[in-house]
């Protein structure tokens, strides 16, 4: 139990934590406290000076309550609980006087700036600004900053709170911002006028008060009160980040985190904020039938009769499922039980090709949860790159690295700058088996951790010999006792937001059936006449020309342009559904906007094809399939709960002994900003990915 201290704030008693700040005190017991500077999740700087009270038997003059502690403060007479008060005439006065001198330079432009109507300022003006100033010097202007084709500056408006340059250096791990000059002269900016590299700077317009940080894609787009937000969840990666989609009418026109401390805290990834351009672009809004080598649109009707016949007249040998990246747990399970329907043993979803899967989901499951990483003291990544993969999981790691000095981290695979320090124990296989073996210092500090931690990246499981990758995981993970009943340290990364509840759902080969690769090659080489292509789209889809295709998804990508039918359906943003993130934390999306022209819901699109093709699913409400899902995997109805539970499991189970190839662990995700259809028809994520890649303009405009 934390040590409590009784203090009063106005007059009335409350009993606090000591080690809370002034200000976090002041809140707890019903006070609000205006401030700039100070953030909860950032160090404190104490530089803006607006959170001024006043402490009974202190300094005559106003405090900074966000740089003092409730253990700092001394007790009154014969033991009295310490005092403090945030309505004095002297605070007021104090605040007033502040807020004065915040607003010299700052520009009154109110009508144009893009954060009306949500600005800190400007309700903290309200509160405690003057009607008037009593400086009279010209004002000081700024010129703009180049930080990238995602943040618009306006550094005029800026109070040099330090709040973006501690959130870039302590959460994001980059050193880009930085306080130049001194005095009248002090401004932020990136210092050599380059783009901040980092996957998550669109943050930094979240962290900044002022207006002096905005959104460059959303800029003049739309007022919030015209805006109808949504509560969902995000899909660009398997994290599963709570996010708000603010649309208007059928347009979805920007996306903002919520708050979730089990998964992102109050951050998000920048492909997830930005990438919602890419949602109005190269869309399928119509379904389109393929005549004469040309695909040509098409009613519903026409559509579905032509998949249905090819259905039908093909064997069920013949006929092979897949499933991709984006698609919903309600889709996934629709088409299954119309491929066991028709009698197809073909279906698979791990569309990297992961040697992933079993009635055991702790054996694919990121089993410490994101959160339960701050436990840890002893972390080894094995063919994972975080930061590409997974930015709010590796801002987690590095988070666990900053508050504990005696953290071990080390690394398999590629060698990249993951924003903390790593030992670099080598780049694949053969270190991973020796490590198993029990051979290395770091093999010592995973045995003796108290809650040691193995990520397994797709780097190393989307492999050909990803099975005897997974064998050695199991191995090292049985010798230095990583799995106890009080602690499961075996985490596997997805990259997809739909695999974990594909593999819940249990979308895999049947009895003779083939994997993903195997039906792509089967297709070539005409052992498959048919496939039907849930929004798969990360494949070579050149070997799907002999075949015929029945392409359903969101958008015109790799996968809908080697389709003979093309049924539209609807984006993560436009339909009630259920994804389960990588540490099988199931979660409900919610509909933002509706899909474009004809395009329609996943899940009814199957049940009509169903209809057409003489196996009629058994469900025809989002209700009724939801219910038969969970009776299939009782999992995905225990919506944000997270993972199984933890506790020891069969390790020997996992993965097959045999030789693994000696070539280098390789991260799947080659460009963070265009892994997904959505991600590729967005301009700004295009932008983005040529700045990284250095063919981006490197000064400003």
């Amino acid at each position: 139990m934390s040590d409590t201290r009784v203090i009063k704030v106005n007059g009335e008693e409350i009993e606090v934590p000591s080690n809370l700040t002034l200000l976090q005190a002041c809140e707890a017991a019903g006070e609000e406290i205006p401030r700039f500077c100070y953030h909860e999740r950032l160090s404190v700087a104490g530089n803006c000076r607006m959170c001024l009270i006043e402490v009974k038997g202190g300094p005559p003059k106003p405090v900074a309550s966000c740089a003092q502690n409730v253990r700092d403060l001394r007790p009154g007479p014969e033991g009295a609980p310490p005092e403090i008060f945030t309505n004095t005439p002297m605070v007021k006065k104090a605040r007033e006087g502040v807020m004065e001198f915040l607003l010299i330079n700052h520009p009154l432009d109110c009508p144009i700036c893009d954060q009306g109507g949500e600005c800190d300022l400007q309700d903290q003006a309200v509160a405690y600004g003057r009607d008037g100033s009593r400086y009279e010097e010209n004002k000081r202007a700024v010129e703009e900053k180049h930080m990238g084709p995602l943040i618009k500056t306006i550094m005029t408006r800026c109070i040099q709170c330090t709040r973006c340059v501690r959130f870039a250096t302590e959460i994001a791990g980059v050193d880009d911002l930085g306080l130049v000059n001194r005095g009248e002269n002090a401004e932020i900016t990136t210092y050599l006028e380059k783009a901040v590299e980092s996957e998550l700077t669109g943050n930094l317009i979240d962290v900044c008060p002022v207006g002096a940080l905005t959104s460059k894609p959303y800029a003049f787009t739309a007022r919030p009160w015209e805006l109808r937000k949504t509560e969902t969840v995000d899909v660009m990666d398997a994290v599963g980040s709570n996010i708000r989609v603010d649309a208007r009418g059928r347009e979805v026109l920007r996306i903002l985190p919520v708050l979730h401390e089990g998964i992102n805290e109050e951050w998000i990834a920048d492909k997830t904020r930005f990438v919602w351009d890419g949602l109005r672009r190269q869309r399928l809004d119509r379904p389109y039938v393929r005549k004469n080598g040309k695909l040509v649109p098409a009613s519903w009707d026409e559509a579905l009769s032509a998949a249905a016949e090819k259905l039908q007249s093909t064997t069920a040998n013949k006929l092979g499922a897949l499933v991709g990246d984006l698609a919903p747990a309600e889709a996934i399970k629709a088409l299954k039980d119309l491929m066991t329907a028709i009698g197809t043993p073909h279906m698979d979803c791990r569309q990297d090709g992961a040697a992933l899967g079993g009635a055991d989901r702790r054996a694919y499951l990121f089993n410490t949860g994101v959160a339960g990483l701050e436990q840890a003291d002893v972390i080894l990544l094995v063919g994972a790159n975080p930061r590409a993969e997974a930015p709010m999981i590796n801002a987690r790691i590095r988070k666990v690295w900053l508050n504990n000095l005696n953290v071990k981290i080390g690394l398999i695979g590629e060698r990249k700058d993951l924003s903390y320090d790593y030992d670099y124990l080598g780049a694949g296989p053969e270190t991973l088996a020796a490590l198993a073996n029990g051979e290395g210092a770091f093999f010592d500090a995973l045995r003796n951790a108290r809650n040691p931690v193995v990520i397994v990246g797709m780097g190393a499981l989307a492999r050909k010999d990803g099975h005897a990758i997974l064998s050695n995981v199991s191995r090292l993970v049985q010798a230095a006792n990583i799995v106890r009943e009080d602690w499961n340290g075996f985490n596997v990364l997805h990259t997809a937001a739909a695999r974990v509840g594909a593999l819940d759902l249990n979308f895999l080969p049947g009895p003779g059936g083939m994997r993903f690769g195997a039906i792509l090659d089967g297709a070539q080489n005409g052992e498959i006449d048919v496939i039907y292509n849930l929004g798969a789209d990360e494949i070579d889809a050149a070997k799907l020309k002999n075949a015929f295709v029945i392409y359903q998804g969101s958008h015109g990508d790799a996968g809908a342009r080697h389709a003979d039918v093309v049924l539209p359906g609807a984006a993560y943003t436009e339909q009630s559904a259920i994804y389960v993130n990588t540490e099988g934390r199931a979660q409900m999306a919610n509909r933002a906007a509706f899909p474009p022209g004809e395009a329609r819901e996943d899940w009814a699109i199957l049940r009509a094809l169903s209809d057409q093709v003489g196996k009629t699913l058994a469900y025809d409400d989002l209700f009724s399939l939801r219910r038969a899902m969970f009776e299939e995997a009782p999992t995905l109805g225990q919506i944000d709960q997270a993972g199984s539970g933890g506790g020891a499991f069969n390790l020997a189970a996992l993965g097959e002994a045999g030789a693994a190839d000696s070539a280098p662990f390789v991260s799947p995700v080659a460009d963070y900003y265009l892994t997904n259809p959505i991600a590729r028809a967005s301009k700004t994520m295009v932008e983005c990915s040529a700045v990284m890649r250095g063919a981006g303009k490197l000064a400003a405009e």
